[in-house]
């Protein structure tokens, strides 16, 4: 049985696309079988795994409002074993018009997660950046969040928006989610702001800030471009090293 971990954070451009992506290959990598599930309509994750979104005759609006089955929308990354993504297009706005007509609307995907649990090790849940319906059915269906968190001002204000949320969820659909760790995005150690804003979070939110640090980096925005993720595209790079290295960290956690 997979486990389930949901990417989210409100506020867009905050690299969750990157980490779900960067994670799911480190973790390929490690010997495990990933699902990245793409929950975002803009469809960033699709497209950065070289899919066109805009080309896919199913995707999980399929699976939302045709009841299609995941493992018939779910297709494999650029050829690497053992890494699957469900992909999403622009239809999912229109997905979550849909659900909020239905009832038990927050486990639509949960659900429809059951039948390929078995097939991987870990479901990774690329979350949109906002707190609907579609967001509230990555939580439910996790048993864990991570949440990428780019150290600024404006960023760490969402974190206290989210965590309500979570606690929303916890309260009336999935009791056992937990919140794994801040992972920090586009960080700059040379600045001052940078380390307050992390530090602020520990101390007010009481979260793991996960280790180390992904930095800033060209590499990150050059990677989608190629179809591929950080650790492909740059592989010696500092920000490919960080992934592998979270991704390690979060193995020994999850498969101890």
């Amino acid at each position: 049985m997979a486990r389930a971990v949901a990417v989210a954070n409100q506020k867009g451009g905050v690299a969750k696309t990157t980490t779900v992506h960067s994670l799911g290959y480190a973790l390929v990598e490690r010997g495990r079988r990933v699902l990245m599930v793409d929950l975002d309509p803009q469809a960033c994750l699709t497209f950065s795994t070289g899919i066109d979104p805009e080309g896919l005759e199913r995707s999980l609006h399929d699976v939302f409002v045709r009841k299609t089955k995941v493992a018939d929308v779910r297709r494999r990354v650029d050829s690497v074993d053992g890494l699957d993504v469900a992909p999403a297009t622009i239809d999912l706005a229109g997905s979550e018009v849909h659900l909020l007509t239905r009832t038990g609307r927050e486990y639509a995907l949960a659900r429809a997660l059951e039948a390929v649990a078995d097939d991987y090790d870990v479901i990774l849940i690329d979350c949109p950046p906002s707190l609907g319906v579609l967001t509230i059915n990555g939580l439910t269906a996790a048993q864990e969040v991570l949440i990428p968190l780019q150290c600024e001002a404006l960023s760490h204000r969402g974190v206290g928006q989210l965590l309500e949320t979570i606690e929303d969820v916890r309260t009336f659909a999935n009791e056992g989610l937990r919140v794994r760790g801040v992972i920090a995005t586009m960080y700059d150690d040379r600045t001052r702001h940078g380390r307050s804003v992390l530090q602020s979070v520990r101390e007010r939110y009481r979260l793991e800030v996960l280790e180390p640090p992904v930095r800033k980096s060209i590499r990150f925005a050059e990677a989608p471009e190629a179809g591929r993720c950080i650790i492909q595209h740059a592989p010696g790079s500092a920000g490919a090293r960080a992934y592998q290295d979270l991704a390690a960290g979060l193995e020994g956690v999850w498969f101890p």
